[in-house]
């Protein structure tokens, strides 16, 4: 089995980390999985793998004839049996490039949001419509995402299929998450969150919820790792609600998994989510989750069973559930057990890389 993947760009960013980190357990298993880039970035990605550059141009992406010319002499060349299309505009080139040069592999598409909230109707609907028309499979991030697509197109219901994104099993942290953190106590929570300093996910409301814990405890520090456009936006606000000393921003970090160890909480308040990564690195890590009840997460986060889930926009439930995580106590140690035991039993990229090769041989085979 040979597979190309199509990501936007070579940057640490959820998409390309995963399809990196996919590909690394295609080429483990005895198969051959590489990367093409549509267009040029300075990212490196974690795992080393073959890439291709197509060298496309974001303002020409819909008549970028070049790029799509060379994509066709990578297949050509590499000869793979399946072309994966991995969100953003990676569909888009395949299809034009598939239509152009008339190559025969069938596109597999990994639909990794929530596509009702910006695709609704007419022209836009129409217009995407036409690129999934080409897929031959659709993949999904998660049963929400699944149902979603399913809605918006029921006309390609019968493609759609669900794979979550996985997690690496390396240096797996043994014990409980006080002895990970031993100097983090209930009196002094240490609570994380990990993400791009984006709209989707809601710096605003998590300083805001914030505001409302150190009331409570004044000590409490909380760790912004990651980085993107609204991040000095987010800074202004720190500042100007007196937090510099209890908000600290560490940008983005390769060792984001050291962050969410070392916390007591890891805090995910996002208004949109498909299945995020970083709670299931969480339940790796032994650290409870207290997220809003968005996207695909209710299929991980189950309320006080493997985390906390909160109603959207409720900042104040979002608190208490955050008390109640932070509590040392046997209910608490349950839900953290549950947490590893869900993520070690069905989302190790191991088993993920498995599920979707098992997807690649059905298309081939159809």
């Amino acid at each position: 089995m040979r597979v190309l993947h199509l990501v936007q760009k070579p940057q640490l960013r959820g998409a390309e980390i995963f399809t990196s980190q996919l590909s690394h357990h295609i080429n483990q298993s005895g198969h051959k999985a590489s990367i093409a880039f549509v267009f040029p970035g300075s990212g490196e990605l974690p795992y080393q793998t073959s890439f291709f550059h197509l060298n496309g141009k974001s303002k020409r992406r819909f008549n970028d004839i070049q790029a799509w010319r060379r994509l066709a002499q990578i297949i050509k060349e590499e000869k793979p049996d399946i072309i994966q299309a991995n969100a953003g505009d990676t569909l888009k080139y395949a299809v034009f490039s598939k239509l152009l040069f008339r190559w025969k592999q069938p596109i597999v598409f990994r639909n990794a949001s929530t596509i009702s909230l910006y695709i609704k109707k007419g022209l836009v609907k129409k217009w995407n419509g036409f690129f999934f028309k080409h897929a031959a499979k659709i993949i999904s991030v998660s049963n929400v995402s699944a149902n979603d697509f399913a809605m918006v197109y029921p006309q390609y219901k019968h493609k759609i299929t669900t794979i979550p994104i996985g997690i690496e099993s390396q240096n797996s942290p043994e014990g409980s998450n006080s002895q990970l953190n031993p100097q983090s106590t209930y009196s002094y929570p240490t609570l994380a969150h990990v993400g791009g300093f984006t709209h989707e996910k809601n710096h605003t409301g998590l300083i805001s919820i914030f505001e409302q814990l150190i009331q409570k405890h004044p000590s409490a520090k909380l760790h912004l790792v990651g980085d993107g456009p609204l991040r000095t936006k987010v800074e202004a606000l720190v500042k100007e609600k007196n937090l510099q000393e209890s908000v600290l921003f560490h940008g983005f970090q390769n060792n984001a998994m050291d962050y969410i160890r070392n916390a007591d909480v890891l805090l995910l308040p996002s208004l949109i989510e498909g299945l995020p990564g970083v709670i299931l690195e969480a339940f790796f890590c032994r650290t409870p989750v207290v997220a809003y009840n968005v996207g695909g997460i209710k299929e991980v986060v189950i309320p006080e069973q493997t985390g906390y889930l909160v109603p959207k926009g409720d900042e104040q439930e979002f608190v208490i559930s955050v008390e109640k995580a932070l509590h040392k106590g046997s209910k608490n140690s349950m839900i953290i057990d549950n947490a590893y035991q869900l993520v070690t039993s069905k989302y190790l990229n191991t088993q993920i890389a498995q599920e979707f090769l098992n997807v690649y041989t059905s298309v081939i085979a159809a």
